[in-house]
């Protein structure tokens, strides 16, 4: 997928990928490729706010996408909503190179001790 991280936190994460070589047929990019990037940065903010020997999975994702990137790269920006003892939850918005926003995504992931 070609994707780079530039900030990685549990408060706040950013990521991006390429559109070439992550599209559908009608050239633009995929769909499942923003909910992809978003569902990375969100796990991965959580298993940070985790912690040592506890682990965070996904539970729960809502994507709405809003518009189509046909070039360049999609970045993604990762904020954290909810950060709790057993759940958390990020928002991530999706631009394009020029700053509009191409998608919106929700996950909430839960939080469970390491067996």
């Amino acid at each position: 997928m070609g994707m780079e991280f530039t900030e990685l936190s549990a408060e706040r994460s950013v990521a991006s990928i390429p559109v070439e070589g992550n599209r559908q047929p009608a050239g633009l990019l995929h769909g499942g490729a923003y909910v992809v990037l978003a569902e990375s940065l969100g796990s991965m903010a959580a298993n940070i706010h985790a912690g040592a020997g506890r682990y965070a999975v996904g539970i729960e994702l809502s994507a709405s996408h809003t518009r189509s990137a046909t070039s360049g790269r999609v970045t993604g920006t990762c904020t954290a909503i909810h950060l709790g003892g057993t759940l958390t939850t990020h928002e991530v918005v999706l631009t394009d190179d020029e700053g509009r926003r191409c998608s919106t995504v929700r996950i909430t992931n839960i939080i469970r001790d390491a067996r």
